[in-house]
């Protein structure tokens, strides 16, 4: 012991390190890190403890329920550190010309072009597929299908095309091709992609651009339309299963479904509709009228009527009772349609004076025929108006010419004047006359009276005449019949029974006492008291 406190130990010093130079990093089961040096990249943590000496160690830890790596400068470490980037990585890197798709358990994302994406493998399944956009926009039927639950894809466009319709499709607005029902998806990263949806049921789908369709792409024309084609002299009828759905005019382009039949009608020479056209486009059900209605002239001749037609101004033939039509297309049409039965025409209300300055009003009536419709279309602007104004003159020329008592006297002379005169400004015009007729002659109020007051000075005149005549030819029948009495006493006696009859049949009961003398004396008294 002493022994050893003689010894003489160097003495030494130790000096403890500094705690706080020691980093301690905890990655997570769910997690995996990333270590750094300063800002330069170490290594790649899994889950666990991790302590390091020195203070500018970081870990920045990605959670792996998310399986996209969310790290810096991805580009430049893949470079330096590929192989144990490459081993904990999937690496998805994507050209101009190329998208992926990726699929992170049951989930799909997109990759777009020109792009470099890393995903963490082992805790979520990882698959990437690679796609050449520049071959085709179409994705393979059979990543549609794995699609189909994930609602919506960045750059992808679902399409769903029913067993009634077919789609084009549209890449940058130019048309690519047809698309059958069924369902599609285009990728849409670089190139505006759209599809329109026609229907099969309508024969006339609202096709785009057909002109378009027809000249530069005959493949899809000759594989499932019929396109029409018109020259500037062609219309065409187009029907779907025997019912017009269409009618061109020319010049027309228009694609139809194939199955639609197509009746082609040159109008160059006659445009007037044969009767079974007429019949189906102007006749027919209301939605083919509605078709033609602007296309088509159109003129109603009723029976008992004659039209006129004029084309672009010229005259071309009479029309028949009947419907006639005619195309419209490149000509000027006009038809008048004339009534060939007796019109009347009224003249009324006509103030006149007579010869004798008498004020009258006269309604004329006149019945008139059209024989000539044509001459009478070419001379005449209005054949009504025309007939009311010479009617006018003839009345006013007639009663103008005449005394109230010869207007009176003789109405047939007034009648047989007008139909003189129109007769005459008529006959050039193809107009017949039927009758003339004046029906009226109305005076004033005062001319009334006083012509009552002549007819009823007249008329009693005449009465006392007629009274001094009958009792003239009384009074000489009664001086006949005495003298026929005086010479004949068998004539008087006969006079006397007639006498006795008439006022027996007055009298109920006759009592005769006496000789029939005295019978006739009574009653002879009698009679004079009853009368008395």
């Amino acid at each position: 012991m002493n022994l050893l406190r003689r010894l003489q130990w160097p003495k030494l010093s130790f000096k403890l390190p500094n705690l706080s130079m020691w980093k301690t990093f905890y990655i997570k089961p769910n997690e995996i890190g990333l270590l750094y040096h300063r800002s330069d990249f170490q290594k790649i943590l899994r889950s666990g403890t991790y302590t390091y000496w020195g203070r500018h160690y970081s870990v920045r830890t990605n959670d792996l329920n998310y399986p996209q790596a969310n790290i810096e400068n991805l580009e430049l470490l893949l470079r330096t550190n590929a192989a144990e980037l490459n081993e904990h990585l999937l690496v998805v890197r994507t050209e101009f010309n190329q998208a992926a798709l990726v699929r992170l358990g049951q989930n799909w994302i997109t990759v777009p072009p020109d792009r470099v994406i890393a995903f963490w493998r082992g805790f979520i399944d990882v698959e990437a597929h690679l796609f050449n956009l520049e071959e085709d926009l179409q994705l393979p039927a059979n990543f549609v299908q794995k699609i189909r639950r994930t609602a919506s894809l960045s750059g992808v466009k679902k399409v769903q095309i029913s067993e009634a319709e077919i789609g084009l499709l549209y890449v940058q607005n130019n048309f690519v091709r047809p698309l059958e029902p069924g369902e599609y998806a285009f990728w849409c990263f670089e190139n505006e992609v759209y599809v329109q949806t026609l229907s099969r049921l309508i024969p006339n789908p609202n096709f785009p651009l057909e002109k378009v369709l027809i000249e530069n792409h005959p493949d899809f024309v000759n594989a499932y339309c019929t396109a029409v084609e018109l020259s500037s002299n062609s219309v065409a009828i187009v029907r779907d299963r025997g019912k017009a759905i269409a009618i061109l005019p020319p010049c027309s382009q228009k694609l139809f479904w194939q199955g639609v039949e197509v009746e082609t009608i040159d109008i160059s020479n006659n445009p007037k509709l044969p009767q079974s056209l007429v019949a189906e486009l102007v006749s027919g059900s209301q939605e083919t009228v509605a078709l033609s209605h602007n296309f088509l002239h159109i003129c109603h001749v009723n029976a008992q009527h004659v039209g006129l037609l004029y084309i672009d101004r010229e005259f071309r033939e009479q029309l028949p009772a009947g419907i006639h039509a005619w195309w419209m297309f490149g000509r000027s049409f006009q038809t008048e349609v004339f009534d060939l039965r007796q019109q009347t025409l009224e003249v009324s209300g006509q103030d006149i004076l007579s010869q004798d300055k008498v004020p009258l009003r006269v309604n004329l009536t006149a019945g008139y025929r059209i024989v000539d419709p044509l001459t009478a279309r070419n001379t005449l602007s209005d054949i009504t108006q025309y007939l009311y104004k010479e009617l006018q003159f003839a009345l006013r020329a007639a009663v103008g010419e005449k005394s109230l008592d010869a207007l009176l006297e003789d109405k047939g002379g007034i009648d047989r004047g007008i139909s003189d005169y129109i007769r005459t400004k008529t006959a050039d015009y193809g107009i017949a006359i039927d009758s003339v007729g004046v029906k009226d002659i109305i005076l004033p109020g005062e001319i009334k009276t006083i012509l009552s007051k002549v007819v009823e000075a007249e008329k009693s005149a005449e009465a006392n005449t007629i009274r001094r005549r009958e009792e003239t030819a009384a009074t000489r029948s009664m001086l006949n019949t005495a003298k026929v009495m005086e010479n004949n006493p068998v004539a008087l006696r006969l006079k006397e029974l007639e006498i006795l009859e008439r006022i027996a049949d007055k009298i109920d009961k006759i009592q005769v006492n006496g000789s029939l003398d005295s019978i006739l004396t009574e009653l002879i008294q009698i009679e004079r008291r009853n009368n008395g």
